[in-house]
């Protein structure tokens, strides 16, 4: 994955503050107001877990190759949700940034200092992103553990870039933090061409000039804080502005994002040294595929070469956060990290002749695409594109599990820049359909007079259940039980037995056995109540909500069946069964059919849930919530059985 300097340093100010890098404060305010808890309107008190009193932000872009950060903020925690603002991490390195001077300061609710952290008293650590062994970034933490609320926390700090390779964006409100007061200012050399652009926001800057720069000031104020609804994606809640200048000179090598095009020249220039293998190891790869027919065949084969012999390692030093280590590099040491792992695969389809193209992606669950006209880097991530004629094929390359061709919610449904001879052309990346992401299932209960059971499953799986499964198995046992029981929304079971099946083409099957000394939910008289199957087939509701504001989102289009076959106990049957009943909304449906056959003494139910989009827009919620609901109540139906006379 792709560890973008600057960015890491812009995340360090978000995570502290409430996502916001803002600008030159009023040098002459005096702000001893703000560190008083009781100076805080009551308006913004309201749903709010912390107040940002004051934040200031200035950012300087002296030259195409340096920026400096000035940030002032002064932030009232008023309960332990946002102790996280008590806690500044500056990110740096030895090339290409460094921290000036920070400092930390801790007030009580009167505004009386009660601690103090410099510079000097921060913790130097390496910086660890959870992905990469090596990096050269570092680290200064300071932390305060808050005793009483509120409490007020002050930062300061400045730092240098000495490469940069965009301005990222100014996020001036975060979930359940006000905001009293926050500015944000960009100067920059007009002829390094600034652009901005706004998003859930319409506020303007002040354009002013001040020593040959342009100077662009943005000011807010008085704005409550914001509880984003469930399963909203922040990016279409909260306000930002993003920013950019055309031209930019990253590690000396000079580059502008005046266009698509010519951002992906720039990458193209990172890689044209290191995409090519030598002609010992082309001749040898060219006789690993000799006896494939087609280019569709033999990249099947080599992506399968690539996940069976190359595995994913991180590793971020210098420009290599931005330029893939060589093929070569990748085919001897057998590791690599996304950008390598790309790349190689590129160098291997390129000694059979088949086109392939680096391709470049904000990777994350439902993530922001982005933006076609507005050329940067939003990019956190790299895959590969192999245009077949009539079926351009995707294919992500540091997973040894993903089936050829599918890449899954990290990485579908958003915008790519391939890098190409020609530059850089953003296009999208496939959507998956419910019948990529497959979960059907069968199974047999056994009912026991004495109202236990035993039951036999098998699940097939595709897409993110597969995923869900895969990633399931490096679990211990007892993790993985807790974990199924959890996802299927079962009984505890007293034996729960997994044996996995197959794992071919992309489809992952799974078995179960289990047993349960009490499975009926009520036994009274000869009669005994079940609820009429092993496991819900859906177990979501949404709360109803008068008039929801954002679009719902779910990680991906599904299907799910299951075919449930119930053997009742010698001596009993059915009294009353669940009626079949359909449900539609206009993203989904769901349907559930019962059957008693008196001969063998057998319940028989199929039961299939549809969701054919996985975001459903606001003014849709409510037909979804009234649906949900109904399933729940379907599922909820009782089989009720009984002695025979």
């Amino acid at each position: 994955m792709k560890f973008q300097l600057f960015r890491a340093a812009l995340c360090a100010a978000a995570f502290l503050l409430f996502g916001s890098l803002e600008v030159s404060a009023q040098k002459n305010k005096n702000l001893k107001e703000y560190l008083q808890a009781s100076t805080i309107p009551d308006s913004l008190k309201d749903g709010a877990n912390a107040v940002v009193r004051y934040a200031s932000d200035e950012l300087v872009v002296k030259r195409k190759d340096k920026l400096v950060i000035k940030h002032h903020s002064i932030v009232t925690v008023l309960n332990e949700k946002a102790d996280d603002a008590a806690r500044l991490v500056l990110f740096y390195d030895k090339k290409f940034n460094s921290v000036n001077d920070a400092e930390m300061i801790i007030y009580n609710a009167d505004g009386v200092q009660l601690k103090k952290y410099k510079k000097g008293d921060m913790y130097d650590r390496a910086a660890v992103d959870g992905i990469s062994i090596v990096t050269d970034d570092r680290m200064l933490v300071a932390g305060h553990s808050i005793a009483s609320y509120p409490t007020t926390v002050e930062i300061n700090y400045e730092v240098t870039r000495n490469s940069y390779f965009d301005l990222s964006e100014w996020s001036y409100l975060s979930p359940e933090r006000a905001v009293q007061y926050a500015e944000y200012s960009v100067q920059t050399d007009p002829a390094n061409g600034f652009r901005y652009k706004n998003y859930n926001t319409s506020i303007a800057p002040v354009k002013t000039s001040q020593d040959g720069l342009d100077k662009y000031t943005w000011t807010v104020k008085s704005l409550k804080a914001i509880k984003p609804e469930d399963d909203a994606v922040d990016w279409q809640v909260f306000p930002s502005i993003s920013f950019a200048n055309n031209y930019f000179s990253f590690d000396g090598i000079p580059g502008d994002f005046t266009t698509w095009k010519s951002y992906g020249n720039w990458q193209l220039g990172l890689n044209t040294d290191v995409n090519s293998l030598p002609p010992q190891r082309v001749e040898e790869i060219k006789a690993m595929t000799a006896n494939l027919k087609t280019d569709k065949e033999k990249a099947r084969f080599l992506y399968k070469y690539l996940q069976d012999n190359m595995r994913y390692v991180s590793i971020q030093l210098g420009i290599g956060g931005l330029k893939p280590f060589p093929a070569t590099f990748v085919d001897q040491k057998k590791y690599g990290d996304c950008k390598a792992l790309s790349n190689y695969m590129h160098a291997l389809l390129k000694a059979v002749d088949i086109p392939s193209y680096y391709a470049m992606v904000r990777a994350g669950d439902n993530e922001r695409p982005a933006d076609k006209a507005f050329p940067s880097d939003p990019f956190n991530h790299v895959i590969l594109c192999v245009p077949f004629k009539g079926d351009t094929t995707w294919l992500e390359c540091t997973s040894s599990t993903r089936p050829f061709g599918k890449l899954g919610p990290f990485t579908e449904n958003r915008n790519a820049l391939l890098v190409t001879a020609d530059g850089g052309v953003l296009v999208n990346t496939p959507k998956s359909s419910m019948l990529d992401n497959q979960f059907n299932t069968e199974v047999h209960i056994t009912f026991e007079a004495e109202g236990g059971a035993k039951a036999k499953m098998k699940a097939i799986t595709t897409g993110a259940y597969r995923d869900d499964f895969i990633s399931m198995a490096s679990l211990k046992s007892d993790e993985q039980k807790e974990t199924l029981i959890r996802m299927l929304n079962m009984k505890q079971p007293n034996v729960l037995e997994i044996s996995p099946v197959t794992d071919n083409d992309g489809v992952k099957e799974l078995s179960l056995e289990l047993e349960f000394d009490k499975f009926c939910d009520i036994a009274a008289g000869n009669k005994m109540f079940y609820r009429p199957r092993l496991f819900d087939l859906w177990k979501l509701t949404v709360p109803p909500l008068e008039k929801r504001k954002n679009d719902f989102y779910f990680s991906v289009p599904l299907q799910k069946s299951c075919v449930t076959t119930i053997d009742l106990p010698q001596g009993y049957e059915v009294e009353t069964l669940p009626v079949n009943q359909a449900f539609k909304f206009t993203y989904g449906s769901y349907d559930v059919n019962y059957k008693y056959d008196a001969a063998k003494n057998q319940v028989l139910s199929t039961a299939t849930f549809n969701l054919n989009n996985h975001v459903i827009p606001a003014a849709k919620y409510t037909e979804m919530q009234q649906y949900m609901d109904n399933i729940a109540k379907a599922q909820n139906k009782k089989l009720v059985i009984r002695k025979k006379a």
